[in-house]
């Protein structure tokens, strides 16, 4: 089958390799109909995260049709059409059963490298390097579904899979984004990042109960995308202080909660956006953290921070003293996806919401590494790639 592996930092290929197969009577396999590259894969196209090897297959944000089960998958079939989590969770551990499917004990067969660093090992992911089991990712024909019974969710057939793709991984890790903001009636809610995640938490925070929404970005088309579909109020943060701008929009008080939907490559200003970029290009600091500091600052006393934003190590020069005297809460974590897949399928099939609006491209396979350069360097508008096999 033909797959895009990566072969280093900017460096994807698109190559013939061996077609997947049942390695467990757990697992399915799927034919890829649609993919879309995520903004944490650009983490990887990147260089910055670690334990990938040449060769492997990059994607986890994905649909398809079931073309082969294992012997104990019991609630798929062949030709069931399905959209999967970008999260593998075994669905019996302790932290599948509290619906925390990114901590799963069991899904990942390289948790002792997670453990040298994190203290212990989370979940498998597709297509996310050896630290997350080395999973071969969906940018491919087929992939391998490990314990399908629990990542994949049965999907009407008559809905365009633009419409059902963003529930994969964008619009859960949006939604569970918001959730942590412990919204309340009246919040003001304060959102970093205008990209596809950052849109779904906009419009998830407008489902929870927030009155309003600022999002912040520096890309042009992006707020306008903000404003339209997230339909939030917006500052350009090349042209205003994020934090001072916030405190005149909140009359002098801050917003409630501040949800970072960036990660690991934020782009700060002056001498501090130097620092970071120095640093972490030579690998003296992994993460750059600069919507961390802007929001810990900028948020209300007593109020919360949601990191959804993926980090993958060290950060440097953070405000502690400012969280710790505001009595800031931290919430953070990859998505539970098994969690919110099928509540979120249910609102885009009443209508309430059509995720294909964040599409703005749309690219054969062969394609993707083009796919990569339009949306790392926002050429043409660009707001998410869809691929097709």
């Amino acid at each position: 089958m033909k797959a895009v592996c990566w072969y280093g930092a900017n460096d994807v290929r698109v190559e013939n390799v061996p077609d997947p197969r049942i390695l467990n009577p757990r697992d399915a396999i799927l034919k890829i109909t649609s993919a879309t590259i995520c903004g944490s894969d650009l983490h990887i196209y990147d260089g910055y995260i670690p334990t990938m090897k040449q060769g492997d297959i990059l994607g986890h944000e994905f649909m398809g049709e079931v073309v082969e089960i294992g012997s104990q998958v019991k609630t798929l079939k062949k030709g069931d059409r399905v959209v999967v989590s970008s999260i593998i969770g075994c669905g019996q551990c302790n932290y599948c059963n509290q619906q925390k499917w990114s901590l799963c004990d069991n899904s990942n067969p390289n948790a002792w490298m997670q453990e040298k660093v994190f203290g212990f090992g989370t979940s498998g992911i597709f297509g996310y390097s050896h630290l997350f089991g080395g999973y071969a990712g969906a940018f491919a024909e087929y992939v391998r579904v490990p314990f399908a019974d629990h990542g994949a969710v049965k999907v009407p057939q008559d809905i365009p899979d633009e419409k059902i793709l963003p529930i994969s991984d964008a619009f859960p890790t949006g939604y569970m984004g918001a959730e942590f903001c412990n919204i309340q009636p009246g919040d003001i809610v304060a959102i970093w990042g205008c990209g596809p995640v950052g849109l779904f938490a906009m419009r998830s925070a407008y489902m929870l109960g927030a009155e309003r929404v600022i999002a912040i970005d520096r890309v042009p088309e992006r707020l306008q995308m903000a404003r339209d579909f997230g339909k939030a109020e917006t500052i350009n943060y090349e042209e205003v202080d994020a934090g001072e701008a916030l405190k005149e929009m909140t009359g002098g008080r801050g917003p409630d909660s501040c949800l970072d939907a960036v990660g690991l490559e934020a782009h700060g200003m002056g001498l501090e956006g130097f620092f970071d970029e120095a640093k972490q290009s030579v690998r003296l600091e992994t993460d750059r953290p600069s919507v961390l500091r802007q929001m810990m600052v900028a948020c209300r006393k007593g109020g919360t921070l949601s990191i959804m934003g993926v980090y993958s190590g060290f950060v440097d020069k953070m405000p502690m003293g400012a969280a710790f005297n505001k009595g800031l809460t931290f919430r953070m974590g990859q998505m539970f996806g098994q969690k919110y897949m099928p509540m979120l399928l249910d609102r885009v099939m009443n209508g309430e919401i059509d995720p294909s609006a964040v599409f703005t491209h749309r690219l054969p396979l062969e394609e993707t590494k083009q796919g990569f350069e339009i949306f790392k360097h926002k050429k043409d508008n660009c707001i998410k790639v869809l691929l097709k096999p």
